[in-house]
């Protein structure tokens, strides 16, 4: 491969899960969910294609990916862990989901979680890195966080 190209691998993945945006002058202050698309934008550690010719299978994206996603965020509420209004109202709710996030979930804030915190956790040993996450939360508006 040419050191000047760039190859990624997209795999895009899905989820549901509702939020609510602490201190939104809006309407998206009240819980609400979405159905959201991921694109993870993998990229070879070493810029060098497999031996079959990939950056990855997408199948291995999806494997240390959707786990993490489905067992943390999918079907349940994702909530800043300063939001005590939010957390105890969920809590209160036999069962719920709730994932704590360090943020005001906002796509942008979700978009860099996954890039920083779990991706690097999750693709320890494959030889890539994310490098981009495009994050849909609607059918017309999305966020792109780059590295």
């Amino acid at each position: 491969m040419d050191s000047k190209q760039t190859i990624s691998a997209v795999r895009k993945l899905q989820f549901c899960a509702g939020h609510r945006l602490y201190k939104h002058e809006s309407k998206c202050r009240h819980f609400h969910g979405h159905n959201y698309q991921i694109f993870l934008h993998a990229q070879s550690s070493s810029s060098s294609l497999d031996e079959v010719g990939r950056v990855i299978d997408f199948s291995v994206l999806k494997g240390r990916f959707l786990p993490w996603i489905e067992e943390n965020w999918d079907h349940g509420f994702i909530v800043w862990q300063g939001d005590l209004e939010a957390i105890a109202a969920l809590q209160a709710i036999p069962d719920q989901k709730l994932f704590l996030l360090d943020s005001n979930p906002t796509a942008e804030n979700l978009a860099l979680y996954l890039l920083k915190v779990i991706a690097p956790k999750v693709l320890v040993g494959t030889g890539v890195s994310l490098t981009k996450i495009v994050l849909w939360e609607t059918e017309n508006c999305f966020v792109e966080v780059s590295l």
